[in-house]
């Protein structure tokens, strides 16, 4: 039987990684800050060594958080770098290290620039303005990642853009979208002018790309994301259709709010050579619609 670590594994993408793990009867701990166990502590007892870490643990919180709280999501340096001098003193065998399509330099992010993100627009050599701290963090988290590789451990970097579920936290947009018309709420909320552009991908499809390249020992950094993209306002007219319900008053827009970058869409060319998403954005509308997690 497998071991396996999963740092952060009561949030939205460590439990579809706990769910499909354990129907290949992995067995696995789980460490998150929910359970009253800071992942820090846990990096500087253990002396185990497990099969596969899978590192999610990370102070996020939405757009909100990403831009008014910067202070706090900053505490992700901290967690990845105890993460990473474990990693290395308990000699750990593999570790997937998820940063985010965050880390992409915003530069290559504004409106009408319909740049396709590819995974060489990252160089570690010449760094460029990542998305605030949170992108800073995890931009540093790949630093670190290249750093463990050289000390000869296995070490395996996804860049996952607008990841979306079911009963994904309502901090983000697709369920609060979803929450939104399910519950009939008018006029309907959009931050921004809805103009904002994001490459959205299903969880599932998250997940088992992520052990896909796994399996197949892919050490570079990977995108994971569909290579589509939609604006905010085209995502809940999907919605709106799929479900048979539009709001009578319309669509809202409060610019006042925090909308993040303009146009943020991957170029899907390396992930698509040994993995293709599996659920559109209307499968993954209707699963979440009927409250289906997988």
């Amino acid at each position: 039987m497998k071991k396996v670590l999963i740092t952060g594994d009561q949030g939205f993408v460590g439990r579809y990684f706990k769910d499909f793990l354990a129907r290949k009867n992995w067995d696995i701990t789980g460490i998150d800050l929910k359970n009253g166990i800071d992942c820090r502590d846990f990096f500087r007892k253990s002396e185990t060594v497990y099969d596969l870490v899978i590192h999610l643990a990370a102070i996020v919180g939405g757009r909100k958080t990403i831009e008014t709280e910067p202070l706090s999501v900053a505490t992700d340096l901290s967690i990845d770098s105890e993460m990473f001098n474990w990693a290395i003193r308990t000699k750990q065998h593999r570790i997937i290290y998820f940063s985010s399509s965050a880390a992409y330099p915003i530069s290559k992010q504004l409106k009408d620039s319909n740049v396709y993100l590819s995974e060489q627009d990252i160089n570690l050599d010449d760094i460029r303005n990542p998305d605030n701290t949170y992108g800073w963090s995890k931009l540093t988290g790949e630093l670190l990642a290249n750093a463990a590789k050289k000390e000869g451990l296995n070490t395996y970097v996804l860049r996952p853009f607008s990841g979306y579920g079911t009963d994904q936290d309502l901090d983000y947009p697709f369920p609060s979208f979803i929450h939104r018309v399910k519950n009939k709420i008018d006029p309907f909320e959009i931050w921004g002018d809805g103009e904002q552009v994001r490459d959205f991908i299903h969880i599932t499809d998250i997940v088992q790309a992520s052990m896909q390249i796994l399996d197949l020992n892919i050490q570079t950094p990977v995108n994971l994301g569909n290579g589509t993209p939609f604006s905010f306002n085209q995502l809940a007219e999907i919605i709106f259709r799929q479900s048979g319900w539009r709001p009578s008053q319309g669509i809202k827009h409060i610019k006042t709010n925090p909308t993040g970058v303009m146009f943020r869409c991957s170029n899907c060319s390396l992930l698509k050579n040994f993995y293709t998403p599996k659920i559109d954005i209307e499968t993954g509308i209707a699963k979440a619609l009927r409250g289906e997690r997988w």
